[in-house]
């Protein structure tokens, strides 16, 4: 039977009760979860320059497979009962199709416009919250949530943005598959240690992943170094390590919270292509920096 996860208090458990130091607290999780959209913000940079090309579903395979199976055996414990079949819910949602969805739609489409899209999240997350979680619908999370989207906009979207449109729908699907998985992760709560947990959800989305990658795309015939440093930075640190991080605050913090935490992802991408590619950032793409930034601030601080 499932149990619904009790509304957290966002304070890791045993902290001070010293309101100030338990602010501390808050924001150092806070900051610890947001390393995961900070390192996904660099996934467009890496599959379009590092990455074999028109490969999605091997790219989310090798990305969630390794890691999946090195934190199942780093957590030495095995789904039990109705766990099996949570974990595979989860690993689907969260990793299987999530993965598959996100490179295709980073290769059908600049990676502006699926950054735009990823940005829906967190009215996603307070639409399910509703029927799933109890929380009621706040005005004032959808209006975060709108001027998350609209600073992420000014920031990537350019005149010369194309619209494909399966690239579209892919990618949001991707993030209706991520937010559905924050909320299910909530609702159901974490019965063993993060590092276990993380592996099954990603072993089962590789597992779900691999026979599609095998049977559509098959193996690459050659792969350069440059291609496997890629593929190890997508599964340790992109994966493994964020995803860590991610579900454990996901456990602490509040849905809509971290939902809001997703809002770093385009903005790093933006970063990375101003620092990595030479794309310039002017006047109207710092604005939506700001706006952005300003969204997940706000969104963080009490209800």
């Amino acid at each position: 039977m499932a149990t619904t996860a009790q509304e957290p208090t966002a304070v890791l458990p045993g902290a001070p009760a010293a309101p100030r130091r338990r602010s501390r607290t808050l924001w150092t999780l806070t900051a610890l979860t947001a390393v995961a959209p900070v390192t996904w913000g660099t996934t467009y940079v890496v599959t379009t320059e590092w990455l074999p090309p028109d490969r999605p579903l091997l790219a989310a395979t090798v990305r969630a497979l390794p890691a999946g199976l090195l934190l199942v055996a780093a957590g030495r414990v095995l789904p039990r009962g109705a766990w099996w079949w949570k974990a595979a819910v989860l690993g689907t949602l969260n990793i299987g199709a999530f993965f598959a969805l996100l490179f295709v739609a980073a290769y059908r489409l600049p990676g502006g416009v699926a950054a735009v899209l990823g940005a829906v999240q967190p009215l996603v997350v307070a639409a399910l919250a509703l029927p799933l979680l109890g929380q009621p619908l706040r005005v004032r999370t959808f209006v975060l949530g709108a001027t998350g989207v609209a600073g992420v906009a000014l920031v990537v979207l350019t005149d010369s943005a194309r619209l494909d449109p399966l690239g579209v729908l892919a990618g949001l699907v991707a993030t209706a598959c991520m937010g559905t998985g924050v909320v299910l992760t909530k609702r159901w709560g974490r019965p063993v240690p993060v590092l276990a947990f993380t592996g099954w959800q990603l072993a089962a989305g590789g597992l779900l992943l691999l026979p599609l990658a095998l049977a559509v795309e098959g193996l690459p015939t050659t792969v350069t170094p440059g291609q496997v440093g890629g593929f190890l930075y997508l599964a340790v640190v992109n994966t493994a390590l964020a995803y860590v991080l991610w579900l454990r605050g996901i456990g602490l913090l509040p849905a809509d919270r971290v939902s809001f935490l997703g809002l770093l992802s385009p903005v790093v991408a933006a970063a990375a292509g101003w620092v990595l590619l030479g794309q310039s950032l002017g006047a109207v793409q710092l604005a939506g920096v700001v706006l952005a930034l300003g969204s997940v601030v706000v969104a963080q601080r009490g209800r």
